[in-house]
C-alpha cells in the first residue's frame, strides 16, 4: 500500500488526459520511455513540474526515430526551444500527435512542418544532386501541388497533396 511510487499527481494525469490522445496507463508508459533515455537527468518524480531537456542527440537514438530521415526535423518541430531538446511534455505532445488515434488535420500542420521543402531536399540529396537539380525537383513538386498558383507550395497544398495520400495515416505515426 504504502510502496507504491508517485511520479504525477492525479490532477497532472487528468491534464496530460485532457491535452492528448493518451491515458494514464499510456502516460506512465511516456514517461518510463523518457525516463531510459537520460537516466541520470530525468527525474522519477514530477509532482513538482520540473522542467528537464533531454537532448535531440539522445532522443534520435530511439528505435522509432532512429532509422527516420526526418528524425531531427521531426524532434525540432516538437521542440519548444527551437534546438530539438524535448521537454517531458513536449515528448508528450510528439507521441500523441504521432499516435494512430490523432485526426488527419493535426497531424498534416505538423507534417507541413516537418516536410519544408527547402531544408527537407538539403538533407535527403545533400551532394547527390547538383544545384539545377534541385532546382528542378522543386519546380515540378509546386507544379503539381500549387493548387492556387502562386508559385509556393502553402498549408492548403500541402493538405490537399496529403488528403490525396492514402497511406498517411499509416505511416505518420509511431507507437509508445
Amino acid at each position: 500500500m504504502g510502496n507504491k511510487q508517485t511520479i504525477f499527481t492525479e490532477e497532472q494525469l487528468d491534464n496530460y488526459q485532457d491535452c492528448t490522445f493518451f491515458n494514464k496507463k499510456d502516460i506512465l508508459k511516456l514517461h518510463a520511455r523518457f525516463y531510459e533515455l537520460a537516466p541520470n537527468l530525468v527525474p522519477m518524480d514530477y509532482r513538482k513540474s520540473p522542467v528537464v531537456h533531454v537532448p535531440m542527440s539522445l532522443i534520435i537514438q530511439m528505435p522509432e526515430l532512429r532509422e527516420n530521415p526526418f528524425k531531427e526535423r521531426i524532434v525540432e518541430a516538437f521542440s519548444e526551444d527551437g534546438e530539438g531538446n524535448l521537454t517531458f511534455n513536449d515528448f508528450v505532445d510528439m507521441f500523441s500527435v504521432l499516435c494512430e488515434s490523432a485526426p488527419r488535420e493535426l497531424k498534416a500542420s505538423y507534417a507541413f512542418k516537418i516536410y519544408d521543402l527547402e531544408q527537407t531536399l538539403a538533407r535527403l540529396t545533400k551532394s547527390e544532386l547538383e544545384e539545377d537539380e534541385v532546382v528542378l525537383v522543386c519546380d515540378k513538386v509546386i507544379e503539381e501541388a500549387d493548387l492556387d498558383g502562386d508559385g509556393k507550395l502553402g498549408f492548403a497544398d500541402f493538405e490537399d497533396m496529403i488528403a490525396k495520400a492514402p497511406d498517411f495515416l499509416s505511416t505518420f505515426h509511431i507507437r509508445i
